[in-house]
């Protein structure tokens, strides 16, 4: 069985619009206008919240720049427009928010609005994992994992990923694992590869279940168990993971009638498990991967 990690150039991007990237408000007198523009998103009247944005940004507010450039990035409120995107997002990235530095460098990285322009996407990564954003400590990582606008290093792979992952991101903790399956950047531990997929499959991380099953299903790390890859198997699937589905019938091949029957019961009583301790911020992005 094949294992399934993260797309190589999997990047966060500015999604939920229900909530602003950050809440800190240097510009405490345009504080009310600003938070009428939330709740308009937060009912999904994205026109009115462009409408309110607007002054904001151009009277120099950095979050509502940030917003402003995700409703023309995703044309809500207004046809799409990734030039204007990258208008707004260059101000609030050049006064450093981290949230418009991420999404500067996923368009930069996708060509949304510029020609693709990898140093330029990695650039901006830096700068916003530099002020601990998990997405971008994350990015960056993939970049360096795969040499994309970085000269390629497994090892500094592995130090984005682990920063990631020491605050419980599950994309971060899903890649770390790949990298100690492999022994890529680190030494070969296959113990470490399944303490860190069972991390992100404990938080629901699609892949990281996939991979956690193959572990399972391989004996590596952990001893042989048919119907716990099953589980994680099933439970990946369930997300839209083709090849988890494939790995599923595979395992399926090999069991019994009750030991199946126990692996579909153990996947209908599952349920991830909250993350503890201090929370990490996620903002309003979406995963891109495949």
């Amino acid at each position: 069985m094949n294992l399934a990690l993260r797309h190589p150039a999997a990047v966060l991007r500015s999604m939920l619009l229900a909530a602003s990237i950050v809440l800190g408000l240097a510009n405490a007198v345009l504080a009310d206008p600003f938070e009428d523009a939330e709740k308009a998103l937060a009912r999904g009247d994205y026109a009115a919240a462009l409408k309110l944005l607007h002054p904001l940004a151009e009277a120099d507010h950095t979050t509502a720049q940030a917003q402003l450039g995700i409703l023309y990035e995703f044309g809500r409120g207004t046809p799409q427009n990734y030039a204007e995107a990258m208008k707004w997002y260059r101000l609030a990235a050049a006064k450093g928010f981290g949230g418009a530095q991420i999404n500067l460098g996923v368009m930069f990285q996708k060509g949304l609005g510029v020609p693709i322009n990898l140093v330029e996407a990695a650039k901006w990564y830096r700068r916003a994992a530099e002020l601990d954003y998990v997405e971008a400590q994350y990015n960056l990582g993939s970049m360096y994992q795969n040499g994309l606008g970085v000269p390629q290093s497994h090892a500094e792979a592995v130090r984005w990923y682990r920063i990631a992952a020491d605050q419980r991101y599950a994309p971060a903790q899903n890649n770390l694992a790949g990298m100690y399956q492999k022994g890529l950047g680190v030494a070969q531990d296959f113990v470490e590869a399944v303490r860190l997929y069972r991390q992100a499959s404990d938080q629901g991380e699609a892949l990281a279940q996939n991979n956690l099953g193959i572990m399972y299903a391989t004996g590596q790390g952990i001893p042989t168990d048919l119907v716990q890859a099953h589980m994680w198997f099933s439970l990946s699937a369930a997300s839209g993971n083709s090849v988890a589905a494939t790995n599923l019938g595979l395992a399926l091949q090999r069991m019994t009638s009750a030991e199946i029957a126990d692996a579909q019961k153990m996947a209908r009583e599952w349920k991830p498990q909250p993350v503890t301790g201090p929370s990490i911020v996620i903002r309003p992005l979406k995963a891109d991967s495949r």
